[in-house]
């Protein structure tokens, strides 16, 4: 009867125990997740700041050496991304190819003037910034004038604080979610061993003895737990850079460490605390209380 008693104890224990280990592994997921999207909604943030141009229409009649000897000069600027030539025989080629005509042909000459269009890098792709670039640019003796959407940029830099404001808004949220559903769990636990704390305590055992193996405890299913949960964030990543290889890279090794270093920090550390609470709560927890 004794031994069956022990063997029915012990399966809760580990049933308690395997519940925890899964449900720390599941809110760390959905972590992790949310911080994959944070980066790649950094990255295409980045990428779209980084394909607003600014084209840079030059004087009629400079010397294509000129022209060349500014575009390098651009290069060096450290808020230039890129610089492409166009010639005045491209742009009507492309402008031709737009129209389905040749407007040149139907003109009898080519009104277009040659151009160098810049692509900034994100940091400057800001109307904080780019009023006082094309000062500098129309300063430059070879430059007509300088062209660039003002609306398509606000709109860019709008949606994009806009959207980092929700993400972080929902980031926090589900962190005190997730601290939420970790500590409740724990808490169900270690309430499975209140009796068991109190034994201690009447035996002499300290509270410092009696905490630290449930800590320990807590240290390694927060481990456990993180692991499984970036096992689960891997094969997330697998199967993104398979469907959507443009987007997602797995080359980026550094930004992933860093990430799952973050999950792996906040499984330890929300399972320490759920731990210590609880525990806690049932050192100071009147014996007459036990039982309720």
């Amino acid at each position: 009867m004794v031994r069956h008693e022990e063997k029915y104890t012990r399966r809760r224990l580990m049933s308690s125990y395997l519940t925890t280990i899964v449900s720390i592994s599941l809110v760390l997921f959905l972590l992790g997740t949310v911080g994959l999207v944070l980066l790649y909604a950094q990255r295409l943030s980045q990428h779209v700041k980084e394909n607003i141009g600014i084209s840079v229409s030059i004087r009629d009649g400079i010397r294509e050496s000129e022209i060349l000897k500014l575009q390098k000069k651009l290069d060096a600027m450290p808020w230039v991304k890129s610089t492409r030539y166009i010639t005045a025989e491209e742009a009507a080629k492309d402008l031709s190819d737009d129209l389905g005509e040749d407007f040149v042909g139907f003109l009898g000459f080519n009104p277009l003037l040659p151009s160098i269009e810049v692509k900034m890098n994100a940091g400057w792709a800001n109307m904080d910034s780019i009023p006082g670039l094309e000062r500098k640019i129309v300063a430059e003796p070879e430059v007509k004038e300088v062209q660039y959407q003002k609306s398509l940029i606000n709109l860019v830099n709008e949606n994009v604080r806009r959207i980092s404001l929700v993400l972080f808004g929902f980031s926090i949220l589900l962190m005190v979610i997730a601290f939420a559903l970790i500590n409740n769990t724990i808490r169900l636990s270690v309430y499975s061993r209140r009796f068991l704390i109190r034994t201690m305590l009447l035996v002499g055992a300290t509270r410092a003895y009696v905490q630290r193996p449930f800590l320990v405890k807590g240290i390694f299913q927060g481990i456990l737990g993180s692991i499984i949960a970036i096992s689960l964030l891997i094969s997330l990543l697998i199967y993104g850079n398979r469907e959507l290889p443009d987007l997602i890279s797995l080359a980026e090794l550094d930004l992933y460490l860093i990430l799952f270093g973050i999950v792996l920090f906040l499984g330890i550390t929300l399972s320490w605390i759920s731990n210590y609470l609880a525990v806690r709560k049932y050192l100071r927890i009147d014996p007459d209380n036990l039982y309720f």
